[in-house]
C-alpha cells in the first residue's frame, strides 16, 4: 500500500515541478524571446500536469484508506481484548469513538505529511533546475520554519491532552449535576455545586489559553518557512539577476514558493498540529491500562430494595423492627371505602423494573400509609420517587407484589376513583377556568366552592387576574407555575381522598408551596403523599420516606436524622427554616 501511495503521489510531485519550470521556460524561451507559440506550449504542458496531478490526488485517497483501515482493525482488536481481559467499562467508548478518532487522525497525518514531502521534493528539484542560487535563498528559511514547527509538536500534544482532560472532567461533572438540579436546590447545595463547576471551568479555561498560546509557534513556523522566502526572493532579486538568474527563473521560483511550498507548509502545520496531536493523545489513551476506578463500579441510585438499614430482608418500612405501617394521625378518621379501618395505601412486597434485564427500581418494597396521614417522599434523582407515585396511581403495573388503596386493588376502577395524581407538568385544557377546575367532578361545582378551593391552595389571585371562573383559558399563555396552581385547585376540588403530588409545586416559590401543602394536609379526611421538591416539604410531613436504594428508610424527621445518612446530608445542606 505504501508503494502504491508513493506512486500516485509522484504525479503530484511532477505537477509541482512543471508548475514553476514551465512558467519559467514560457517566459525565457517564449514570451520574452518573442516566440508566443513556445510560451503557449509550455503553459499548455503545465495545464496537462495539473490535470494529471488532480487524477493522482483522487487515487491517493483510496491508497490512504487501504493503509489506514488495517491499523483501525488492529486498534479494535486491542481495545476489545483489553476490555475482556481487564473488565474495562470504558472499552465501549474506546471502540465506538476513540478508535474512529484515531483512524481519522491517522488518515489526516498521512495525507498532509505525504503532500508536504512530495510537494517539497518537486519544488526543490524545480528550483535546482532553474538555478542552484535560488536554493540558497529558499531552503534555509524553509528548513528553519519546519524545524520550529517540529520542536513545537510535543508541547502542543501535551497541551491538547490537558485541554481534552479538562473538557471531559467538566462534561462528566455537568452530566452528574444537571439531572439532579432539583435535588441540588432542595438540599440548598447550589453554592457548593457552583464552586465545583467554577473550578472545573477555570481549569478548562486555563488549558484552552495554554493551547492557544502554543498556536503562536505554528504562526511563527508559517511566517519563517513559507512567507519569509517570498520576501527574500524579492529583496535579493537584483543580486540574483546580476548573477545570471533569468527573469523567468525568478518568476518560477516565486511560483514554487507561493503556489506549492507555502500551501503545503500550511496544510502540514494545521493538519499535523491538529490531527497529529489528537492522534498522539488518543493512541496513548487506547494503549494505557484501564482506570482503577471505572464508572461502571460506581454505586447506582436506581435500585432501591425497600429494606431499612440493617433490615433482615423483610422490606418493611417504619420506625421499629418489623414495622409495616405509619401510625395514624391523632384526631383523623381512619375509615374509608373497602373496610372500616383499611389503610389509605398498602404496598406489599412490591417489585418493579423497566425491563427484564434492568436493575429493579423497587424490590420487596412494603409500606402501609393510614388514612389521614401526610407522607413526604425524598431521595436523589433517578432513585424511583416518580416511579413509586406512578405505581400507586395505577399508571404502571408492578412486576411482583400488590398495591391496595382503601382495600381496593391497584390498578382497578375502584381505586382510580379514590386517588388524584398531580404531576410535575400540569395539564390545562381550553375552555373556561370553571371547566378546568371541575374536571374531576361529576357535576359542575358552585362558584363559591371554586373560589374557596382556589383561596385554600393559593390560586385566588390567579383566578381574579384571569377574570374569574367564567373566564376563557389559553393554556399556552399560562406560566408553568400558573398551570400548577390550576391543577392543584382541581385536585383539591376532587372527591378522591388520596392526593399524590409528584413534584407538583416545583414551579412555585417556597411560600406558595407551603400554603398548597398545608391546604391538602388539612383537607377533611384526606391523605397526602408528596414527592418532595424541597426538603422543607419533608419537614411539614407527619412521616418521611427516604428512598436510598438498599438504605431506604421511613420515619419522622428526628428519627431519620439519627438513622439515615442521606437524610442528614440533605437536611444539613438546607439552611432555610420551613413553614410549619
Amino acid at each position: 500500500m505504501a508503494v502504491r501511495l508513493a506512486g500516485w503521489s509522484l504525479l503530484e510531485a511532477g505537477q509541482t515541478f512543471l508548475l514553476g519550470y514551465a512558467l519559467a521556460r514560457a517566459l525565457d524561451a517564449g514570451f520574452l524571446a518573442g516566440d508566443t507559440r513556445v510560451g503557449l506550449l509550455w503553459l499548455g504542458g503545465a495545464g496537462l500536469a495539473v490535470a494529471a496531478g488532480a487524477y493522482g490526488t483522487g487515487r491517493v485517497y483510496g491508497a490512504v484508506a487501504a493503509l489506514v483501515e488495517p491499523v483501525r482493525d488492529r486498534l479494535v482488536t486491542a481495545v476489545v481484548a483489553r476490555g475482556v481481559r481487564e473488565a474495562d467499562a470504558g472499552a465501549l467508548s474506546g471502540l465506538t469513538q476513540q478508535v474512529e478518532l484515531a483512524r481519522d487522525a491517522l488518515a489526516g497525518v498521512v495525507l498532509v505529511s505525504r503532500s508536504f514531502l512530495f510537494t517539497a521534493v518537486g519544488a526543490l528539484i524545480g528550483l535546482c533546475s532553474l538555478d542552484p542560487l535560488l536554493l540558497a535563498v529558499v531552503v534555509p528559511p524553509l528548513l528553519a520554519g519546519t524545524a520550529l514547527f517540529a520542536a513545537a509538536l510535543r508541547p502542543l500534544a501535551r497541551r491538547q491532552e490537558a485541554f481534552l482532560a479538562a473538557d471531559e472532567a467538566l462534561a462528566e461533572e455537568l452530566a452528574t449535576v444537571c439531572p439532579g438540579l432539583r435535588d441540588v436546590t432542595a438540599a440548598g447545595a447550589e453554592a457548593r455545586v457552583a464552586t465545583r463547576a467554577g473550578e472545573l471551568i477555570g481549569i478548562e479555561q486555563r488549558a484552552a489559553r495554554a493551547l492557544a498560546r502554543q498556536g503562536v509557534a505554528r504562526v511563527a513556523a508559517l511566517a519563517v518557512g513559507g512567507q519569509l522566502p517570498v520576501v527574500l526572493l524579492l529583496a535579493t532579486a537584483p543580486w540574483l539577476l546580476g548573477h545570471g538568474v533569468t527573469p523567468g527563473a525568478l518568476v518560477g521560483a516565486l511560483a514554487y514558493v507561493t503556489q506549492s511550498l507555502l500551501p503545503a507548509l500550511q496544510n502540514l502545520v494545521h493538519g499535523l498540529g491538529t490531527s497529529g496531536s489528537r492522534l498522539t493523545v488518543v493512541l496513548r489513551r487506547l494503549t494505557a491500562p484501564a482506570r482503577e476506578h471505572r464508572s461502571g463500579d460506581r454505586p447506582t441510585a436506581a435500585s432501591p430494595t425497600g429494606q431499612p438499614p440493617g433490615g433482615g430482608g423483610t422490606g418493611h418500612l417504619g420506625e421499629g423492627p418489623g414495622a409495616t405501617s405509619l401510625p395514624s394521625e391523632p384526631g383523623r378518621r381512619n375509615t374509608r371505602p373497602g373496610g372500616e379501618h383499611a389503610p389509605a395505601l398498602s404496598l406489599t412486597a412490591l417489585s418493579f423494573s423497566y425491563g427484564p434485564a434492568s436493575e429493579p427500581i423497587l424490590d420487596g418494597f412494603t409500606l402501609d400509609v393510614p388514612a389521614g396521614a401526610h407522607l413526604a417522599v425524598v431521595g436523589p434523582s433517578g432513585v424511583g420517587k416518580s416511579t413509586l407515585a406512578a405505581l400507586v396511581a395505577g399508571l404502571l403495573r408492578p412486576g411482583r407484589g400488590s398495591i391496595r388503596m382503601y382495600g381496593h386493588d391497584v390498578p382497578g376502577p375502584g381505586a382510580a376513583a379514590l386517588r388524584v395524581l398531580v404531576p410535575q407538568e400540569a395539564y390545562v385544557h381550553g375552555g373556561t377556568l370553571a371547566e378546568n377546575l371541575a374536571l374531576y367532578r361529576d357535576t359542575p361545582a358552585p362558584e363559591a366552592e371554586l373560589l374557596a378551593a382556589a383561596e385554600a391552595v393559593g390560586a385566588g389571585p390567579l383566578l381574579r387576574a384571569l377574570g374569574g371562573p367564567g373566564a376563557l383559558v389559553d393554556p399556552a399563555a399560562l406560566s408553568a407555575g400558573e398551570r400548577q396552581l390550576i391543577a392543584l385547585t382541581r385536585a383539591y376540588l376532587s372527591a378522591a381522598p388520596l392526593v399524590l403530588l409528584d413534584e407538583a409545586t416545583c414551579h412555585l416559590d417556597p411560600a406558595a408551596e407551603a400554603r398548597a401543602e398545608h391546604a391538602f394536609a388539612a383537607r377533611p379526611g384526606g391523605t397526602l403523599v408528596v414527592v418532595a421538591h424541597r426538603i422543607s416539604s419533608a419537614r411539614r410531613a407527619d412521616r418521611i420516606l427516604v428512598m436510598d436504594g438498599a438504605h431506604t428508610a421511613c420515619g419522622t424527621h428526628e428519627t431519620l436524622l439519627r438513622t439515615s445518612a442521606l437524610y442528614r446530608d440533605l437536611v444539613g445542606n438546607w439552611t432555610a427554616s420551613p413553614a410549619r
